[in-house]
């Protein structure tokens, strides 16, 4: 399991290009699941390797792929949308 950060990236970079200056990683050992995109539909779940938080909002990499999601009050993560490999794009998506 990788948890770091790609190479070339520092949080204080990831900070600055998400403008976000409170961005921390937090333990990928937690529920993380992506939603189908309808109402109760179905979920499918993630083994990240990373997962970095800007307050509620979360970014998840899974198999070098990006996806965002929310932090839930019990700690997991439901994804809504993928960025596939642009760490930058999904910065900016927040």
């Amino acid at each position: 399991m990788n948890t770091e950060l790609p190479a070339g990236w520092t949080i204080e970079l990831v900070r600055a290009v998400s403008g976000d200056r409170t961005a921390t990683p937090i333990s990928p050992d937690r529920p993380v699941s992506i939603a189908d995109g309808t109402l109760g539909g179905d979920r499918t779940v993630l083994r990240p390797d990373l997962v970095l938080a800007f307050g509620m909002l979360c970014l998840v990499r899974e198999a070098d792929e990006w996806y965002m999601g929310s932090l839930n009050d019990d700690g997991s993560v439901i994804c809504w949308a993928g960025y596939g490999h642009n760490l930058v794009e999904a910065l900016r998506g927040l």
